[in-house]
């Protein structure tokens, strides 16, 4: 017999959450180990104030994933484990949402065409028709759903019935200029994903980086976090910073904070769709 395996080796990635208590790490090893399986990468952590324990494995095995589950299930009943099972390296159906900057969605799309991106997008969606050349760039399905007070709901329902029959897991707002209902971020919690930027102090309202730069402000950034009801307040997933100074045109700055919003997204996307990120109430687990 030679060096191969007789059998394809599946990797899977398990992630899980549970009141931490003494025995988890040795019961979840030990199915693992029944079910044939090799541990490639093993993460931890307990929040102290919580009491609550996360984990991340990594694994490789000839088990089916029907099996894992069934060597898993009983380990999950006795220590209540919130828990799933991923296919290692399976693209996650992302839908898209922009208006019109390109620069996040365009990293999005090159990243995920180069290969570097775990994620498939069947569409891009847009309440504007700028974005539509890129789109046929790429060789994507272009909705246009236009946005006025008077249509929102109707275009949320347009959006979600996109969601369900596309089969989405994630929808990413790559500079999605609209903010979504309660009734939408709650359909999409923990599987929505937003950037915008972040300064010291904070502006808001139209052209941040020309009130940033009007105030001399020092450092910019931009923050990646899970949509939430609350604007611009969910989980934070990804965030950097960068330094300016005195002498960076307004332009500069504009130029500087687009190349930052476009590297912090798509940090955060390729994290969600290892699936390193565990929610732990209103702050996240990121497994590095």
């Amino acid at each position: 017999m030679n060096s191969r395996t007789q059998h394809a080796s599946n990797g899977f990635v398990l992630t899980l959450s549970c009141a931490d208590r003494p025995g988890i790490v040795h019961a979840v090893a030990g199915a693992l180990l029944e079910a044939g399986c090799n541990i490639t990468d093993s993460q931890q952590y307990g929040n102290p104030d919580t009491g609550t324990f996360f984990m991340r494995v990594a694994v490789e095995t000839t088990t089916t994933f029907t099996r894992l589950r069934e060597h898993l299930d009983s380990v999950a009943g006795q220590f209540a484990l919130n828990w799933q099972l991923h296919r290692a390296g399976a693209p996650v159906r992302t839908l898209i949402l922009a208006s019109k900057a390109a620069h996040c969605i365009n990293d999005l799309l090159f990243l995920q065409r180069s290969g570097t991106l775990p994620i498939e997008i069947p569409a891009i969606v847009s309440n504007h028709r700028d974005l539509e050349p890129l789109a046929d760039f790429y060789g994507i399905p272009f909705y246009y759903i236009p946005v006025t007070p008077e249509t929102k709901a109707h275009a949320e329902d347009q959006l979600l019935e996109l969601v369900t029959r596309l089969d989405v897991e994630l929808v990413v707002l790559a500079r999605y200029m609209q903010v979504l209902s309660d009734t939408l971020c709650r359909h999409l919690e923990g599987r929505a994903i937003n950037i915008h930027h972040s300064f010291l102090p904070s502006f808001k309202g139209a052209k941040p980086y020309h009130q940033a730069h009007a105030r001399g402000v020092k450092i910019i950034g931009a923050t990646a976090h899970y949509v939430t009801a609350a604007l611009d307040e969910g989980p934070i997933i990804e965030q950097e910073v960068i330094r300016v100074d005195h002498g960076h045109s307004v332009e500069k700055f504009v130029s500087m904070g687009r190349a930052v919003e476009a590297r912090t997204l798509a940090q955060a996307v390729q994290w969600h769709a290892e699936h390193r990120v565990l929610l732990d109430g209103h702050r996240t687990v990121v497994f590095d």
